[in-house]
């Protein structure tokens, strides 16, 4: 299969002592061999942050 399950975790919630928050997404593992960062909504924190991939 070409296309990749990964997770996503948000960098500024560990920082502020709150619990991260995360999002499952995909991938095509032929077109993007680097990590993915995305804008996603934290709902602990209220607002949009990064969110990056972490190994799973």
């Amino acid at each position: 299969m070409a296309r990749d399950t990964v997770i996503l975790e948000c960098t500024e919630a560990r920082k502020e002592g709150k619990p991260p928050s995360r999002y499952v997404s995909s991938r095509n593992k032929k077109l993007q061999q680097e990590p993915i960062e995305k804008k996603k909504y934290n709902r602990h924190l209220r607002r949009h942050t990064l969110h990056k991939e972490i190994k799973s």
